[in-house]
């Protein structure tokens, strides 16, 4: 889990992405002219503009996490190299902080193609950075609660990488919000419904975000679309994200398993002060 801080001044072309994909998550750059609807037969397979409704539930569901805080998360990320990166943990959207445990899996490179656990700890990050400490021995209490009897010298803080982890610690972060997002924006802004999928018995819309700005539609590899993906019920709940980054095969995945209302989560324990 240890990584280099980049000190040279330089902005990667992977960084700039991370701000722009960021500020599509937040649906703040109108897209003008004007978009007509139609009505759509419930097709589970073929990957259409979002109708109003559609918009609508996808508008709410950042607001829908908001108040569900504190929320249950579970984070996946591949580094590259076969190493897998887990993070189960708890996020709070009315304080944007978040506490949990990590893993480490992959192979270790020096016992041919076995794999297992490189690393393990606990994590805590908000949207500024975030901390990493050892388990306590012995401990066996949910994260948040280990987390709290942790000194402030027991953590190592570090600001966010462009790596596929951080990438992904940024966007959970920011993806509640106090307000719904304007669904006519997104619905102009190239919002796609994808699919209709069922996770754990239950029916979720596949949805793509809206374009960055200035995407041409139907070019790239990706025909312009979004590098996010929710999946979005009835009510406008969300279950999953998933973030696509360049160079990567395998998207990085979030799935919310619903509110943890016993959660009490540290006051910035990697602070200072």
């Amino acid at each position: 889990m240890a990584r280099k801080r980049k000190t040279d001044g330089r902005t990667p072309r992977r960084a700039l992405w991370l701000r722009t994909l960021i500020a599509i998550t937040a649906c703040g750059a109108a897209v003008g002219g004007l978009a007509a609807y139609r009505t759509y037969s419930d097709d589970t397979t073929t990957e259409r503009p979002v109708t109003m409704e559609e918009a609508s539930r996808l508008a709410l569901s950042r607001l829908n996490l908001y108040q569900a805080s504190p929320v249950a998360v579970t984070l996946t990320a591949t580094e590259g190299g076969g190493v897998v990166v887990r993070v189960k943990g708890v996020v709070d959207y009315r304080t944007h902080r978040a506490v949990g445990s990590y893993q480490v899996t992959g192979s270790s490179g020096t016992s041919g193609p076995a794999t297992g656990q490189l690393d393990h700890g606990l994590i805590v990050w908000d949207t500024g950075g975030l901390g990493l400490a050892p388990v306590p021995k012995g401990d066996n209490r949910p994260a948040w609660q280990q987390a709290e009897h942790i000194p402030r010298s027991g953590w190592s803080a570090r600001s966010y990488t462009t790596d596929p982890l951080d990438a992904g610690l940024q966007l959970l972060i920011g993806l509640g919000a106090d307000r719904p997002d304007n669904p006519l924006l997104l619905a102009q802004s190239g919002a796609r419904r994808l699919a209709r999928d069922r996770i754990d018995g239950r029916s979720y819309d596949r949805f793509a975000g809206p374009r960055a700005q200035g995407a041409t539609p139907g070019a790239g590899p990706d025909g312009g679309r979004s590098p996010l993906t929710y999946w979005v019920d009835d009510d406008g709940g969300l279950r999953r994200v998933t973030m696509r980054m360049p160079g990567l095969g395998t998207p990085t995945t979030v799935e919310f398993s619903g509110r943890e209302g016993r959660a009490k989560l540290p006051e910035a324990p990697w602070g200072t002060g």
